[in-house]
Formats: structure tokens, sequence, C-alpha cells
């Protein structure tokens, strides 16, 4: 996780140059493939991959979409934004399934929540993402069959069309999302399973906000009751099943 959030902060830092950026990106990478010991969130995850035997790939894969998040601010249709996901996304689930020893066999369920998850983020972040980043991983496609702009996420309420294109791309991530749900199944570790549960009981809800919600003027995301809530039903759920 500290690997990960210092890479996500360098991406995202305000006053770093995009060369800067690579260049700190570029030296994480160096030092978690032992190529020198002054970056402590480098040399912990080699290390602790180290202990277990495990190859860093998931982490060189995260890395290439914060160089992602530095070189490319627009996405031309779903394809590319599935192309980010399976670099910024995927691999994470694809890690915690090797922490437990899972098959292969689970990384398709996986992957599909993982990207469901990222987009169901990019769409409640799309405001902010555009104005404080002017990262837009709305597809220009989806935006112009909608008859939208980029600059209709600057304002406070989505316009008609922008509307329209998001709850499109939300109803596409259900799709992605429905695809995941054998996941808590087919793996065989009890508490990873109940953790998945959960995971999928949010995004589930989630989805279903960003479908006929405005995320630029309405609430997006769980309270903390709701998350109380969808925790214990997706626990009780996965229990009931197993």
């Amino acid at each position: 996780y500290n690997f990960v959030r210092t890479a996500d902060d360098i991406a995202d830092h305000a006053t770093l140059s995009a060369p800067d950026k690579l260049k700190y990106l570029d030296l994480l990478e160096a030092e978690l493939l032992g190529q020198g010991d002054s970056q402590p969130e480098a040399v912990n995850l080699r290390r602790a991959l180290a202990q277990r035997s495990m190859p860093p790939r998931h982490a060189l894969d995260v890395l290439i979409a914060f160089r992602m998040d530095v070189t490319k601010l627009r996405y031309e249709n779903w394809d590319e934004v599935i192309h980010y996901c399976r670099y910024s996304a995927m691999p994470v689930g694809r890690f915690m399934l090797d922490v437990h020893g899972e098959s292969t066999s689970t990384w398709a369920a996986s992957d599909a929540l993982c990207a469901g998850l990222q987009i169901n983020n990019h769409l409640q972040d799309c405001g902010k993402d555009y104005r404080e980043l002017n990262r837009v991983y709305l597809p220009r496609d989806a935006l112009a069959a909608a008859g939208a702009s980029v600059e209709a996420l600057g304002l406070e309420r989505a316009s008609a069309p922008l509307l329209q294109c998001l709850h499109s791309l939300a109803a596409r991530t259900e799709v992605l999302l429905d695809q995941s749900k054998s996941l808590s199944a087919e793996v065989r570790d009890f508490r990873l399973g109940l953790e998945i549960a959960v995971i999928q009981a949010f995004a589930d809800k989630i989805v279903g906000l960003l479908k006929v919600r405005d995320p630029l003027s309405q609430t997006v995301h769980l309270g903390p009751m709701e998350l109380i809530a969808y925790s214990l039903g997706g626990m009780a759920s996965e229990m009931a099943r197993r």
C-alpha cells in the first residue's frame, strides 16, 4: 500500500514537472528491482516480496499506470480506459490473490471487479480530476456520442448531455461488475472471500447511484452507516453461501 500511495502522490504532485515525475517513478522501479536503497517504500516492498518468493510483476504494472497518469490526460474510447485499468487496478487484485495463494483462474473475475471499481472512482471524481489535474478518464467517443464537452466537467452541475454520458458509462461499468460476481465463490480463503463480498456490495451500490445521480452535484459515495450496512450484508451473504 505504501509503495502504491507514494507512486500515486508522485503522479499527482502539483508542483513537479512531468519529466521529474517520470524520473521519480523510474527511481522507484529501479530500487524495487534492487538497484539502490534510497526509497524506503520500494526497498520494503522488495524485501517483503523476496521473503515470499514473489516476483515484482504486479508492482511494475502499477508503475506503468502511474506513468500513464503523468503523460496521458485523455482517453479515446472504452478500450483505452480498460487498458489503463489493466495496469492501474487489475494488478492490485491479482497481487492480493497471489498473497493468499489463490489460483490464477480467479484473475478474470478479479480483473472485472477491479476495473469496475476503478471506473466507479473515475465517474465519482470526474469533476475533481478535470478541475485539479486536467485529467479526463471519460472516453472522448462516449462524450461525443452524447453531445457533451469536456469543459462541462468544470461546471457545478452536469449538463443533460454530460449526464447522459455518465449514466451510460455507469451502465457499462455495471456489466463489468456483473462479470465479477463469481469471484468470492472462486477463492478458497474464507476471510478473503468475505472481503471480496463486501467490496462487491459497495461497488454494486455505488454503480447504482452513478446510474441515476449527477456526480458533479449529488452524493455518489457511501456514508458511514451505509458502509456498515453493506459490509454486514455482504458478509452475511457470503457466509450463508459458504
